[in-house]
């Protein structure tokens, strides 16, 4: 499974915390930028991510910026992507099973690196539920 991993200068030091990670658990990451604390826009990471799973040449995706908000906001922009914002682990398995999340939101600034990473474990172990969920779920992707 490949990973696609975006950030801004704000989600910078949490996105290789992360990428690391993934790279750990035998995952491909296709590192998105940006790669380096120096200020950058937010929109034009999260509309890449959002590119690149949309379009199939990543599986899933991770966004950091500083809060995980504006990144989030700029995936979801990008058509067929379902990006979860989340600072608990409970959000993960929540977006992941009833949302079917495709790429999910970190806030560099807020969230600690150790709880992230259980963040990110969640949302990759857990399985989409469907059944009830995929008449939503079919509903924002048409949208």
């Amino acid at each position: 499974m490949k990973i696609a991993v975006a950030s801004d200068h704000g989600g910078f030091a949490l996105k290789e915390k992360v990428k690391e990670h993934l790279m750990q658990r035998g995952f491909e990451v296709e590192d998105l930028g940006t790669h380096s604390e120096d200020s950058v826009d937010y929109p034009a990471y999260g509309k890449a991510c959002g590119e690149a799973v949309a379009s199939g040449k990543a599986d899933l995706g991770v966004v950091v910026c500083g809060t995980g908000i504006g990144i989030s906001i700029a995936a979801n922009k990008v058509k067929g992507i379902r990006c979860g914002l989340c600072t608990s682990v409970e959000m993960a398995h929540l977006a992941k099973q009833h949302n079917n999340a495709n790429i999910l939101a970190l806030g560099g600034r807020t969230t600690e690196p150790d709880l992230a990473l259980k963040i990110v474990d969640e949302w990759l172990d857990t399985e989409f539920e469907g059944g009830r969920h995929q008449r939503r779920v079919d509903m924002l992707d048409q949208m």
